[in-house]
């Protein structure tokens, strides 16, 4: 009984724990609750503090303001110069297609394997570098990737764990921005190489002097070697250093490569010292960047192999010749007036020889160069033909009498031996009587200008050089010979609208000359084949001269010294015509042929011509009367209007003055005459049309109308 009242109150066991165990657990859930929420708060935090961290770092570099090298290339696209940037760098765009297949093949194995799967961080490398420091206490490989690297290149920060974090996050943004090939072309265009190197492309043409397309194996290795210290490991400061850090890139990639191709690859050769950048057409080059500053790249119509094959033949030319010598050549596309190869100095670097100077534009003596134009004007007037017989004997006009190169007279010639041979006296002759201010009228029409000494007129002596022209328009001159007569501006860049054409002669006076040339005999031991061209030598022996052309390209060629003093011996035939038919044969090609001869031109020995084309008259020898010889219908200039249809009306040309037989001319080809002063002929259709008439004693008239 006595221990009732306290069992009475005793409770059981079971009951106590269980009130134990309740009274803690809502303590556990309060701390559980308490402990998520700092959590999340602290996720929270974190996040924000992340996203704070990344909205004050503005927008990701995506590489848009990034300056790189202006580029001069040739019509494929082939380098032909680089331009340093402001800052002295050379960084020269490039993307995978720019590079060799091999290359990037041991750069992803080598850097990052994964770049084409990771979002711009590998997670795989991230943990791999981190177990690996924290189990050896030090850094053992790296986690950073390719497009990381892209971010510190943009983005140069110190390499700090909050650095780090910059990258990190960096990459990510621009992986969301740029597709992986862009992210790859910013990494080829800005990795370091050592100096002022930046790019795969930069590097391959300072250590190895080529394009990064064809590389060796170990040539690759060095490139993807070098950006991890390309202080420390530059082949042209430290080739042992740079050599080990190659084979290391080797080791690592051994088991993806034969054996043997390892091997080859270590026992290659490091380079030693950087290779000077390209430096071809360098002053075209630096005429197409003064035009357009802010361009980037410029594409012109220069052919890179051509150009460079040219500017090795001036240079070992003009030593050759003396060691002030200098040597201009151009070579165009005469059907667009593109620009081929232009080397505006023997050798760019060569201060003697006046290096800088544009030679292809400096105002020099043409010499003989110009007679074509004489005899060509000539063909068109009707006094002359090929085939008709010229004296040359002394002459004299007035106080000027010209006298041939060598000193002696072939007596009587036909024009075509007349200019062949280059004989002055009869060239002399025929400028009597077109002219000279009418030749000069009309190489100004068709572009080339002549300029003349102070306070002088044009004169007889101009056709023998007294007048100063480029090599520019000299080209664009004889350029209009093989094209029928007309002429084209010269252009550095790619054409891409027909070329707008000028007026030099009637197309079978220009198939004349062009004949007459191709006749020409060639310097000995001429390269390549038959081309038409005409050589000259100015006086004092200041110039020598030679341009040629063949159906599709036309070439001159100037020699002489910058400064202009005479160099004894120097002559046209000698000294420039084998330069000319070198840069021929080096183009690789065949000459292409010349046209055919127009329907109008007349093929007929000198016999079988019109009388007045059978012997030339110079101007003192035609009488007053003869001069009075005119066309009275069509007046020169004229728009005729024959109507319309298949049938157009017919044209009247009247004539006064002048002996008879009369012979009339339509372009160059005779028409049926009777010995009454007024001649009817029918045009082919609309254009111009040049109208000449001569009588029996070889008095001429002409004038050009235009039918419509």
């Amino acid at each position: 009984m006595s221990g009732a009242p306290d069992d009475q109150h005793q409770r059981p066991p079971s009951l106590t724990l269980s009130h134990k165990g309740g009274g803690n657990a809502p303590v556990a859930r309060r701390r559980f609750r308490l402990i998520a929420r700092a959590a999340v708060v602290s996720v929270v935090v974190v996040a924000g503090l992340v996203a704070a961290f990344v909205i004050a770092l503005g927008p990701p570099p995506l590489g848009k303001d990034l300056a790189y090298s202006t580029l001069v290339v040739d019509r494929n696209g082939r380098l032909l110069r680089p331009f340093a940037t402001a800052d002295g760098r050379w960084r020269l765009p490039a993307r995978a297609d720019d590079v060799d297949p091999r290359y990037l093949d041991v750069l992803f194995a080598y850097e990052d394997r994964r770049f084409r799967q990771h979002p711009g961080v590998d997670p795989l490398a991230l943990l791999r570098a981190t177990g690996q420091f924290v189990l050896r206490g030090h850094h053992v490989s790296g986690a950073s990737t390719l497009t990381m690297q892209v971010a510190r290149l943009l983005e140069p920060r110190p390499r700090t764990l909050l650095g780090k974090l910059r990258q990190v996050v960096r990459a990510i943004e621009i992986e969301r921005s740029l597709s992986k090939d862009q992210v790859l072309a910013l990494y080829l265009s800005t990795a370091p190489f050592g100096g002022n190197l930046e790019g795969a492309r930069a590097a391959s043409l300072a250590y190895f002097g080529k394009e990064p397309r064809r590389l060796t194996l170990g040539e690759a290795a060095l490139l993807v070697a070098l950006p991890q210290s390309p202080e420390a490991r530059r082949p042209d400061r430290a080739p042992e250093v740079a050599r080990a850090a190659r084979n290391r890139v080797l080791d690592r990639v051994a088991n993806l490569l034969p054996a043997s191709d390892i091997e080859r690859a270590k026992a290659e050769p490091v380079p030693i010292a950087r290779v000077p950048m390209p430096m071809l057409a360098p002053i075209a080059a630096e005429e197409a960047v003064a035009r357009a500053p802010d361009v980037c790249v410029h594409q012109l119509s220069i052919d890179a192999v051509w150009q460079k094959s040219l500017e090795d033949v001036a240079r070992s030319r003009a030593r050759a010749l003396g060691p002030d010598i200098s040597v201009a050549i151009l070579a165009v596309d005469h059907a667009t007036g593109e620009i081929l190869a232009k080397i505006a100095s023997a050798d760019y670097f060569d201060q003697r020889r006046a290096g800088h100077v544009d030679m292809t534009r400096a105002l020099r003596s043409p010499g003989s160069t110009l007679k074509p134009f004489i005899y060509g004007i000539g063909f068109e007037d009707g006094l002359i033909h090929p085939e008709t017989l010229i004296d040359d004997r002394p002459a004299r006009y007035g106080s000027y009498a010209p006298e041939n190169f060598d000193l002696n007279f072939q007596g009587t010639v036909p024009v075509r031996k007349a200019l062949q041979l280059s004989l002055n006296v009869p060239a002399v002759a025929v400028l009597d009587r077109i002219g000279a201010s009418r030749l000069t009228a009309r190489l100004a029409q068709a572009g080339g200008s002549l300029v003349l000494p102070d306070h002088e007129v044009p004169g007889l002596a101009m056709g023998l050089g007294g007048v100063g022209i480029t090599l520019t328009d000299l080209v664009t001159l004889y350029g209009g010979f093989p094209r029928g007569g007309t002429t084209v501006a010269l252009i550095d860049h790619l054409a891409h609208e027909p070329a707008v054409t000028r007026r030099l002669m009637e197309p079978v006076a220009a198939w004349y000359v062009g004949s007459i040339l191709l006749g020409t005999p060639p310097p000995e031991n001429a390269a390549g084949g038959r081309i038409a061209f005409k050589t000259g030598t100015s006086y004092g022996y200041r110039d020598a001269w030679a341009v040629g052309f063949d159906g599709k390209r036309t070439i001159g060629v100037w020699v002489g010294r910058p400064d202009g003093a005479p160099t004894p011996g120097l002559v046209g035939r000698g000294a420039a015509a084998p330069i000319l038919f070198d840069a021929f044969a080096r183009s690789g090609k065949l000459p292409a042929p010349l046209a055919h001869a127009p329907r109008d031109a007349i093929l007929a020995a000198n016999a079988k011509l019109p009388v007045p084309l059978q012997r030339f008259r110079p101007e003192g020898m035609v009488s007053s009367a003869e001069r009075s010889l005119r066309i009275l219908f069509p007046p020169n200039g004229a728009k005729l209007d024959v109507g319309a249809g298949p049938k157009l009306d017919q044209v009247a040309i009247k004539v006064s003055g002048g002996t008879q037989p009369l012979t009339v001319l339509v372009n160059g080809a005779p028409v049926a005459t009777t010995d009454k002063r007024t001649t009817f002929f029918a045009p082919d259709g609309p254009g111009f049309v040049r109208l000449t008439v001569m009588d029996a004693k070889g008095a001429s008239d002409s004038v050009l109308v235009r039918v419509e």
